[in-house]
């Protein structure tokens, strides 16, 4: 069953999503990544980017309750 959430995007994925936030009706971060990645402004950042569910790690396989805040975090470069 999906929950609506608070999809937060950072740096690059900002840029590509084109908004800072949005609300969306997904049940895990594995439907999230697919629903992301059918944009094709999206697609290359969905494949690779890192999820944080209220501010912990998550995986495809994490279930999404309504009202949960998710980030998705393109790859960083640092030196």
């Amino acid at each position: 069953m999906s929950a609506s959430v608070t999809v937060r995007y950072w740096a690059g994925a900002q840029r590509a999503a084109g908004v800072a936030t949005e609300t969306l009706d997904v049940a895990t971060v594995g439907e999230l990544r697919v629903v992301l990645a059918s944009r094709p402004a999206l697609a290359g950042v969905a494949a690779v980017a890192s999820f944080l569910v209220d501010g912990q790690r998550a995986d495809d396989a994490t279930e999404l309750e309504r009202g949960a805040e998710v980030d998705v975090l393109p790859p960083f470069a640092g030196g």
